[in-house]
Protein backbone atom coordinates (compact mmCIF):
# COMPACT_ATOMS: atom_id res chain seq x y z
CA UNK A 1 0.00 0.00 0.00
CA UNK A 2 1.28 3.63 -0.86
CA UNK A 3 1.42 5.22 2.43
CA UNK A 4 2.74 8.56 1.03
CA UNK A 5 -0.54 10.16 1.01
CA UNK A 6 -2.14 10.43 4.34
CA UNK A 7 -5.87 11.57 4.04
CA UNK A 8 -7.53 12.63 7.03
CA UNK A 9 -11.31 13.03 6.07
CA UNK A 10 -14.05 14.41 8.32
CA UNK A 11 -18.11 14.80 7.93
CA UNK A 12 -19.85 17.63 9.73
CA UNK A 13 -20.81 16.64 13.44
CA UNK A 14 -24.20 16.02 13.32
CA UNK A 15 -26.52 17.51 16.28
CA UNK A 16 -27.61 14.55 18.72
CA UNK A 17 -30.88 16.07 19.42
CA UNK A 18 -33.30 14.52 16.60
CA UNK A 19 -33.23 11.85 13.43
CA UNK A 20 -30.41 12.72 10.62
CA UNK A 21 -32.68 13.07 7.62
CA UNK A 22 -31.60 12.47 3.81
CA UNK A 23 -30.35 15.88 3.28
CA UNK A 24 -28.07 15.50 6.59
CA UNK A 25 -26.96 12.40 5.09
CA UNK A 26 -25.87 13.53 1.51
CA UNK A 27 -24.77 16.93 2.83
CA UNK A 28 -21.85 15.19 4.73
CA UNK A 29 -21.60 11.95 5.79
CA UNK A 30 -22.29 9.75 2.04
CA UNK A 31 -20.29 12.27 0.46
CA UNK A 32 -17.63 12.18 2.59
CA UNK A 33 -17.96 8.37 3.02
CA UNK A 34 -17.17 7.83 -0.79
CA UNK A 35 -14.49 10.03 -0.76
CA UNK A 36 -13.17 7.69 2.13
CA UNK A 37 -14.03 4.62 -0.13
CA UNK A 38 -12.49 6.06 -3.28
CA UNK A 39 -9.44 7.06 -1.36
CA UNK A 40 -8.92 3.56 0.30
CA UNK A 41 -9.21 2.00 -2.92
CA UNK A 42 -6.01 4.24 -4.81
CA UNK A 43 -4.18 3.26 -1.58
CA UNK A 44 -3.88 6.04 0.55
CA UNK A 45 -3.04 5.88 4.51
CA UNK A 46 -7.02 7.35 5.10
CA UNK A 47 -8.69 7.66 8.31
CA UNK A 48 -12.50 8.77 8.05
CA UNK A 49 -14.17 10.32 11.11
CA UNK A 50 -17.30 11.65 11.99
CA UNK A 51 -19.63 11.85 15.61
CA UNK A 52 -22.89 13.31 17.24
CA UNK A 53 -22.31 17.07 18.21
CA UNK A 54 -23.99 16.76 21.78
CA UNK A 55 -23.47 20.24 23.47
CA UNK A 56 -25.39 23.37 23.73
CA UNK A 57 -29.10 24.79 23.67
CA UNK A 58 -30.80 22.34 21.07
CA UNK A 59 -29.60 19.45 23.37
CA UNK A 60 -30.92 21.02 26.19
CA UNK A 61 -34.51 21.79 24.98
CA UNK A 62 -34.78 17.83 23.98
CA UNK A 63 -34.02 16.95 26.75
CA UNK A 64 -36.68 19.35 28.33
CA UNK A 65 -39.15 17.93 25.95
CA UNK A 66 -38.86 14.46 26.22
CA UNK A 67 -38.61 14.88 30.37
CA UNK A 68 -34.83 13.20 30.10
CA UNK A 69 -31.09 14.80 31.23
CA UNK A 70 -29.15 16.14 28.32
CA UNK A 71 -26.95 13.51 28.87
CA UNK A 72 -29.67 10.69 28.67
CA UNK A 73 -30.50 12.76 25.27
CA UNK A 74 -26.74 12.09 23.86
CA UNK A 75 -27.08 8.71 25.00
CA UNK A 76 -30.46 7.93 23.20
CA UNK A 77 -29.64 10.15 19.91
CA UNK A 78 -26.03 8.97 19.22
CA UNK A 79 -27.14 5.02 19.70
CA UNK A 80 -29.89 6.12 16.85
CA UNK A 81 -27.52 8.21 14.67
CA UNK A 82 -25.17 5.50 14.52
CA UNK A 83 -27.58 2.82 13.75
CA UNK A 84 -28.59 4.59 10.64
CA UNK A 85 -25.16 5.12 9.84
CA UNK A 86 -24.37 1.51 10.11
CA UNK A 87 -27.41 0.81 7.97
CA UNK A 88 -26.24 3.36 5.35
CA UNK A 89 -23.21 1.20 5.13
CA UNK A 90 -21.05 4.74 6.36
CA UNK A 91 -17.74 3.07 6.52
CA UNK A 92 -16.53 5.40 9.39
CA UNK A 93 -12.80 4.22 10.94
CA UNK A 94 -14.48 6.22 14.40
CA UNK A 95 -17.91 7.11 14.88
CA UNK A 96 -17.67 9.52 18.42
CA UNK A 97 -19.25 11.58 20.52
CA UNK A 98 -18.56 15.01 21.79
CA UNK A 99 -19.48 14.11 24.93
CA UNK A 100 -16.07 12.81 26.58
CA UNK A 101 -12.94 13.72 28.99
CA UNK A 102 -10.74 13.41 25.81
CA UNK A 103 -13.23 16.37 23.95
CA UNK A 104 -13.11 18.26 27.61
CA UNK A 105 -9.18 18.13 27.30
CA UNK A 106 -9.04 19.12 23.40
CA UNK A 107 -11.32 21.86 23.86
CA UNK A 108 -9.39 22.87 27.26
CA UNK A 109 -6.46 22.94 25.79
CA UNK A 110 -7.05 25.28 22.60
CA UNK A 111 -8.95 27.51 24.92
CA UNK A 112 -5.94 28.05 27.47
CA UNK A 113 -3.75 28.65 24.40
CA UNK A 114 -5.23 31.24 22.62
CA UNK A 115 -6.31 33.32 26.25
CA UNK A 116 -2.19 32.95 27.16
CA UNK A 117 -2.07 33.77 23.42
CA UNK A 118 -4.35 37.02 24.48
CA UNK A 119 -6.55 36.09 21.42
CA UNK A 120 -9.36 36.14 24.25
CA UNK A 121 -10.80 39.12 25.51
CA UNK A 122 -13.63 39.73 28.21
CA UNK A 123 -16.36 42.16 27.22
CA UNK A 124 -19.57 42.82 28.72
CA UNK A 125 -22.32 42.76 26.45
CA UNK A 126 -26.07 43.21 26.24
CA UNK A 127 -27.95 40.19 26.22
CA UNK A 128 -31.34 39.05 25.40
CA UNK A 129 -33.18 37.42 28.16
CA UNK A 130 -36.17 35.77 28.75
CA UNK A 131 -38.06 36.96 31.80
CA UNK A 132 -40.69 34.34 30.93
CA UNK A 133 -38.20 31.37 30.93
CA UNK A 134 -36.11 33.10 34.04
CA UNK A 135 -32.76 32.86 31.10
CA UNK A 136 -30.29 34.79 29.00
CA UNK A 137 -31.16 33.42 25.72
CA UNK A 138 -28.66 31.13 23.66
CA UNK A 139 -28.61 32.61 19.96
CA UNK A 140 -30.26 29.55 18.74
CA UNK A 141 -33.15 30.10 20.98
CA UNK A 142 -34.10 33.74 19.68
CA UNK A 143 -35.77 34.07 16.06
CA UNK A 144 -36.81 36.90 14.00
CA UNK A 145 -35.61 38.82 11.10
CA UNK A 146 -32.21 39.16 9.91
CA UNK A 147 -30.61 42.82 10.00
CA UNK A 148 -29.32 42.82 6.77
CA UNK A 149 -31.72 45.11 5.12
CA UNK A 150 -31.22 43.78 1.67
CA UNK A 151 -32.20 40.08 3.22
CA UNK A 152 -34.57 40.39 5.85
CA UNK A 153 -35.33 36.92 5.79
CA UNK A 154 -36.37 35.04 8.84
CA UNK A 155 -33.26 33.13 10.96
CA UNK A 156 -32.18 32.61 14.22
CA UNK A 157 -29.64 34.01 16.11
CA UNK A 158 -26.16 33.50 15.14
CA UNK A 159 -26.35 32.96 11.30
CA UNK A 160 -28.91 34.02 8.44
CA UNK A 161 -29.51 30.69 6.44
CA UNK A 162 -30.20 32.44 3.13
CA UNK A 163 -27.41 35.16 3.13
CA UNK A 164 -24.86 33.10 5.37
CA UNK A 165 -23.98 36.54 7.32
CA UNK A 166 -22.69 35.57 11.09
CA UNK A 167 -25.86 37.35 13.09
CA UNK A 168 -25.65 38.37 16.91
CA UNK A 169 -29.43 37.26 18.22
CA UNK A 170 -29.63 40.76 19.86
CA UNK A 171 -29.34 42.23 16.13
CA UNK A 172 -32.70 40.35 14.95
CA UNK A 173 -35.36 42.68 14.09
CA UNK A 174 -38.95 41.70 16.26
CA UNK A 175 -36.80 39.04 18.37
CA UNK A 176 -38.86 36.74 20.17
CA UNK A 177 -37.59 33.54 22.74
CA UNK A 178 -38.06 30.56 20.56
CA UNK A 179 -38.60 28.05 23.67
CA UNK A 180 -42.16 29.98 24.75
CA UNK A 181 -42.26 32.60 21.96
CA UNK A 182 -42.54 35.22 24.23
CA UNK A 183 -41.95 38.69 21.87
CA UNK A 184 -39.61 41.65 22.67
CA UNK A 185 -37.00 39.91 25.40
CA UNK A 186 -34.93 42.49 27.40
CA UNK A 187 -31.52 42.73 27.75
CA UNK A 188 -29.59 42.36 30.72
CA UNK A 189 -25.38 42.89 31.02
CA UNK A 190 -23.40 39.76 31.08
CA UNK A 191 -19.53 39.33 30.63
CA UNK A 192 -18.49 37.05 28.27
CA UNK A 193 -14.84 36.20 26.19
CA UNK A 194 -14.70 36.56 22.59
CA UNK A 195 -11.89 35.64 19.85
CA UNK A 196 -10.35 37.97 18.84
CA UNK A 197 -10.53 37.45 14.86
CA UNK A 198 -9.28 40.95 13.50
CA UNK A 199 -5.88 39.46 14.89
CA UNK A 200 -5.35 36.70 13.19
CA UNK A 201 -6.76 38.04 10.00
CA UNK A 202 -3.75 38.02 8.35
CA UNK A 203 -2.91 34.93 9.05
CA UNK A 204 -6.40 33.31 8.35
CA UNK A 205 -6.15 35.20 4.73
CA UNK A 206 -3.45 33.71 4.22
CA UNK A 207 -4.16 29.78 4.72
CA UNK A 208 -7.62 30.28 3.05
CA UNK A 209 -5.87 31.10 0.26
CA UNK A 210 -3.75 27.68 0.48
CA UNK A 211 -7.21 25.11 0.51
CA UNK A 212 -9.52 24.34 -1.91
CA UNK A 213 -13.15 25.41 -1.47
CA UNK A 214 -15.06 23.22 -4.23
CA UNK A 215 -18.20 25.45 -4.91
CA UNK A 216 -18.13 29.53 -5.09
CA UNK A 217 -21.06 30.02 -3.01
CA UNK A 218 -18.76 28.61 -0.07
CA UNK A 219 -15.66 30.75 -1.37
CA UNK A 220 -17.68 33.77 -1.71
CA UNK A 221 -19.54 33.27 1.55
CA UNK A 222 -16.37 32.92 3.40
CA UNK A 223 -14.49 35.91 1.85
CA UNK A 224 -18.04 37.81 2.72
CA UNK A 225 -16.93 37.15 5.94
CA UNK A 226 -13.44 38.00 6.26
CA UNK A 227 -13.41 41.38 3.84
CA UNK A 228 -17.15 42.55 4.41
CA UNK A 229 -19.01 43.23 1.95
CA UNK A 230 -21.68 46.37 1.36
CA UNK A 231 -23.60 46.65 4.40
CA UNK A 232 -22.00 43.91 6.04
CA UNK A 233 -19.19 44.74 8.24
CA UNK A 234 -15.60 42.69 8.25
CA UNK A 235 -14.46 40.61 10.48
CA UNK A 236 -15.18 40.98 13.67
CA UNK A 237 -14.28 39.64 17.33
CA UNK A 238 -16.68 36.27 18.00
CA UNK A 239 -18.33 35.44 21.36
CA UNK A 240 -16.94 31.98 22.37
CA UNK A 241 -18.81 31.40 25.92
CA UNK A 242 -22.41 30.98 26.52
CA UNK A 243 -24.90 31.05 29.84
CA UNK A 244 -25.81 27.67 29.72
CA UNK A 245 -25.05 24.23 32.06
CA UNK A 246 -24.72 21.52 29.12
CA UNK A 247 -21.22 22.11 27.84
CA UNK A 248 -17.86 22.03 28.11
CA UNK A 249 -17.43 24.15 31.17
CA UNK A 250 -14.83 27.40 30.75
CA UNK A 251 -11.65 26.57 32.34
CA UNK A 252 -11.49 29.88 34.08
CA UNK A 253 -12.79 30.81 37.60
CA UNK A 254 -14.15 34.07 36.51
CA UNK A 255 -16.14 31.89 34.22
CA UNK A 256 -16.99 28.97 35.73
CA UNK A 257 -20.85 29.91 35.21
CA UNK A 258 -20.92 29.52 31.65
CA UNK A 259 -19.65 26.99 29.01
CA UNK A 260 -17.62 27.18 25.47
CA UNK A 261 -20.09 27.82 22.32
CA UNK A 262 -21.13 25.16 20.99
CA UNK A 263 -19.21 26.53 17.81
CA UNK A 264 -16.35 26.44 19.28
CA UNK A 265 -16.30 23.05 21.03
CA UNK A 266 -18.08 21.44 18.07
CA UNK A 267 -14.94 21.43 15.55
CA UNK A 268 -12.18 20.29 18.23
CA UNK A 269 -14.60 17.29 18.29
CA UNK A 270 -12.71 15.97 15.13
CA UNK A 271 -9.35 15.93 16.75
CA UNK A 272 -10.99 14.54 20.52
CA UNK A 273 -12.95 11.61 18.08
CA UNK A 274 -9.24 11.04 16.60
CA UNK A 275 -8.08 11.16 20.15
CA UNK A 276 -10.59 8.63 21.24
CA UNK A 277 -9.14 6.23 18.33
CA UNK A 278 -6.04 6.33 18.34
CA UNK A 279 -2.98 7.30 20.72
CA UNK A 280 -1.27 8.37 17.42
CA UNK A 281 -4.14 10.95 16.90
CA UNK A 282 -1.12 14.11 17.22
CA UNK A 283 -0.09 12.11 13.37
CA UNK A 284 -3.21 13.28 12.09
CA UNK A 285 -3.98 16.75 13.68
CA UNK A 286 0.00 18.11 14.41
CA UNK A 287 1.34 16.95 10.61
CA UNK A 288 0.94 20.10 8.13
CA UNK A 289 3.08 18.44 5.99
CA UNK A 290 2.29 15.06 5.52
CA UNK A 291 -1.50 14.92 6.37
CA UNK A 292 -4.02 16.37 3.88
CA UNK A 293 -7.27 16.97 5.85
CA UNK A 294 -10.05 16.84 3.60
CA UNK A 295 -13.79 17.85 5.30
CA UNK A 296 -17.47 17.72 3.84
CA UNK A 297 -20.25 19.27 4.85
CA UNK A 298 -23.48 21.52 4.33
CA UNK A 299 -23.35 24.97 2.50
CA UNK A 300 -24.84 26.56 6.08
CA UNK A 301 -21.98 25.17 8.26
CA UNK A 302 -19.06 26.73 5.65
CA UNK A 303 -18.30 29.66 7.99
CA UNK A 304 -17.63 27.87 10.90
CA UNK A 305 -15.08 25.40 9.30
CA UNK A 306 -13.33 28.17 6.74
CA UNK A 307 -13.07 31.44 9.56
CA UNK A 308 -13.97 29.70 12.63
CA UNK A 309 -12.29 26.97 13.15
CA UNK A 310 -9.05 27.24 11.15
CA UNK A 311 -8.32 30.96 13.30
CA UNK A 312 -9.16 28.97 16.40
CA UNK A 313 -5.99 26.72 15.35
CA UNK A 314 -3.94 29.75 14.17
CA UNK A 315 -4.03 31.30 17.38
CA UNK A 316 -2.43 28.35 19.36
CA UNK A 317 0.60 28.74 17.48
CA UNK A 318 1.11 25.47 17.29
CA UNK A 319 1.59 23.03 13.92
CA UNK A 320 -1.84 22.12 13.74
CA UNK A 321 -3.05 19.96 10.35
CA UNK A 322 -5.08 22.78 8.51
CA UNK A 323 -7.71 21.99 5.91
CA UNK A 324 -6.29 20.56 2.44
CA UNK A 325 -9.80 20.77 1.04
CA UNK A 326 -13.57 22.17 1.93
CA UNK A 327 -16.27 20.41 0.38
CA UNK A 328 -19.43 22.02 0.70
CA UNK A 329 -22.69 20.60 -0.74
CA UNK A 330 -25.98 23.18 -1.07
CA UNK A 331 -29.54 22.22 0.30
CA UNK A 332 -31.74 19.05 -0.72
CA UNK A 333 -35.50 20.23 -1.17
CA UNK A 334 -37.83 18.22 -0.48
CA UNK A 335 -40.55 19.66 -2.82
CA UNK A 336 -39.91 23.45 -2.67
CA UNK A 337 -38.68 23.37 0.96
CA UNK A 338 -35.48 22.76 2.71
CA UNK A 339 -35.12 19.11 4.49
CA UNK A 340 -35.11 20.63 7.88
CA UNK A 341 -35.02 18.66 11.58
CA UNK A 342 -36.69 21.26 13.08
CA UNK A 343 -39.53 21.57 11.29
CA UNK A 344 -40.38 17.96 10.53
CA UNK A 345 -39.72 18.25 6.61
CA UNK A 346 -38.17 15.69 4.73
CA UNK A 347 -37.62 12.12 5.09
CA UNK A 348 -35.69 10.77 7.91
CA UNK A 349 -32.75 7.76 8.27
CA UNK A 350 -35.49 5.37 10.10
CA UNK A 351 -38.24 6.24 7.06
CA UNK A 352 -35.59 5.07 4.76
CA UNK A 353 -34.39 1.94 6.02
CA UNK A 354 -38.79 1.13 6.93
CA UNK A 355 -39.03 1.75 3.05
CA UNK A 356 -37.92 -1.54 1.76
CA UNK A 357 -35.41 -0.68 -0.85
CA UNK A 358 -31.77 -2.19 -0.53
CA UNK A 359 -29.43 0.45 1.02
CA UNK A 360 -27.57 0.23 -2.29
CA UNK A 361 -30.29 1.59 -4.11
CA UNK A 362 -30.39 4.82 -2.03
CA UNK A 363 -26.53 5.46 -1.84
CA UNK A 364 -26.81 5.16 -5.38
CA UNK A 365 -29.90 7.71 -5.66
CA UNK A 366 -28.42 10.03 -3.36
CA UNK A 367 -24.80 10.16 -5.00
CA UNK A 368 -26.78 11.02 -8.18
CA UNK A 369 -28.74 13.84 -7.11
CA UNK A 370 -25.80 15.25 -4.82
CA UNK A 371 -26.79 18.83 -4.68
CA UNK A 372 -23.00 19.98 -5.64
CA UNK A 373 -23.62 23.24 -7.64
CA UNK A 374 -27.42 24.02 -6.85
CA UNK A 375 -30.01 22.77 -4.68
CA UNK A 376 -31.45 19.83 -5.81
CA UNK A 377 -34.79 18.40 -5.46
CA UNK A 378 -35.72 14.70 -3.65
CA UNK A 379 -38.27 12.87 -5.64
CA UNK A 380 -39.88 9.68 -4.94
CA UNK A 381 -41.45 8.85 -8.65
CA UNK A 382 -37.44 9.78 -9.71
CA UNK A 383 -35.81 7.48 -6.94
CA UNK A 384 -38.22 4.90 -8.67
CA UNK A 385 -37.60 5.78 -12.27
CA UNK A 386 -33.37 5.84 -11.48
CA UNK A 387 -33.90 2.44 -9.81
CA UNK A 388 -35.90 1.15 -12.70
CA UNK A 389 -34.26 2.40 -15.36
CA UNK A 390 -30.52 3.22 -14.47
CA UNK A 391 -30.04 0.49 -11.72
CA UNK A 392 -32.44 -2.21 -13.27
CA UNK A 393 -32.46 -2.11 -16.79
CA UNK A 394 -29.22 -0.53 -17.45
CA UNK A 395 -26.96 -2.01 -15.10
CA UNK A 396 -28.52 -5.14 -14.28
CA UNK A 397 -28.84 -5.94 -18.05
CA UNK A 398 -24.93 -5.27 -18.49
CA UNK A 399 -24.37 -7.91 -15.77
CA UNK A 400 -26.98 -10.66 -16.80
CA UNK A 401 -25.95 -10.29 -20.56
CA UNK A 402 -22.14 -10.07 -19.41
CA UNK A 403 -22.87 -13.60 -16.88
CA UNK A 404 -25.03 -15.27 -19.58
CA UNK A 405 -22.76 -14.90 -22.48
CA UNK A 406 -19.11 -16.04 -19.86
CA UNK A 407 -21.65 -19.28 -18.99
CA UNK A 408 -21.86 -20.51 -22.44
CA UNK A 409 -20.60 -23.64 -23.89
CA UNK A 410 -17.06 -23.14 -25.88
CA UNK A 411 -17.33 -21.41 -29.00
CA UNK A 412 -20.20 -19.76 -28.05
CA UNK A 413 -19.23 -18.63 -24.34
CA UNK A 414 -16.49 -19.24 -22.19
CA UNK A 415 -18.28 -22.28 -20.21
CA UNK A 416 -18.45 -20.18 -17.03
CA UNK A 417 -14.35 -19.40 -16.74
CA UNK A 418 -13.63 -15.67 -17.13
CA UNK A 419 -10.96 -15.71 -19.37
CA UNK A 420 -7.19 -14.30 -18.88
CA UNK A 421 -7.08 -11.14 -20.54
CA UNK A 422 -3.53 -12.00 -21.01
CA UNK A 423 -4.13 -14.50 -23.04
CA UNK A 424 -6.65 -13.68 -24.87
CA UNK A 425 -6.32 -12.62 -28.28
CA UNK A 426 -6.57 -8.35 -28.70
CA UNK A 427 -8.63 -7.19 -31.62
CA UNK A 428 -8.12 -3.55 -32.90
CA UNK A 429 -12.23 -3.30 -31.91
CA UNK A 430 -10.68 -3.87 -28.18
CA UNK A 431 -8.17 -1.54 -28.62
CA UNK A 432 -10.64 1.58 -29.44
CA UNK A 433 -12.79 0.27 -26.54
CA UNK A 434 -10.35 0.32 -24.28
CA UNK A 435 -8.75 3.76 -25.32
CA UNK A 436 -12.32 5.08 -24.87
CA UNK A 437 -12.58 3.71 -21.47
CA UNK A 438 -8.91 4.92 -20.69
CA UNK A 439 -9.99 8.35 -21.04
CA UNK A 440 -13.50 8.27 -19.16
CA UNK A 441 -11.27 6.15 -15.77
CA UNK A 442 -9.28 9.27 -16.27
CA UNK A 443 -11.72 12.19 -15.96
CA UNK A 444 -13.19 9.95 -13.19
CA UNK A 445 -9.72 10.14 -11.65
CA UNK A 446 -10.01 14.12 -11.87
CA UNK A 447 -13.10 15.04 -10.57
CA UNK A 448 -12.49 12.57 -7.05
CA UNK A 449 -9.59 14.19 -6.80
CA UNK A 450 -11.09 17.31 -6.24
CA UNK A 451 -14.65 15.64 -4.65
CA UNK A 452 -16.57 15.59 -7.24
Amino acid sequence: MDLKRNVLITSALPYVNNVPHLGNIIGSVLSADVYSRYSRLRGYNVLFVCGTDEYGTTTEIRASQENLTPKEICDKYHALHKKIYDWFDISFDEFGRTSTDQHTQICHHVFNQLYDNHFLAEQTIDQLYCGNCSKFLADSLVEGQCPNPQCSHPCKGDQCEKCGAFIKARELVNPICKICHNPGPSFRTTNHLFLQLPALKEELCAVVRRFVISSQEAVATTWKLIDGDGDDKPLEPKCITRDLKWGVPVPLKTFSDKVLYVWFDAPLGYVSITKCHTSDWEFWWKNPDKVELHQFMGKDNVPFHTVLFPSMLIGTQENWTLPTSIHATQFLLYGTDKFSKSNGVGVFGDDVEASGIPVEVWRYYLISIRPEVSDTMFSWDDLQAKLNHELADNVGNLINRVLTFIAKPPGKGYDSVIPDLLEAEIEEVDLSLSSKIDVFVHEYLEAMEKGK
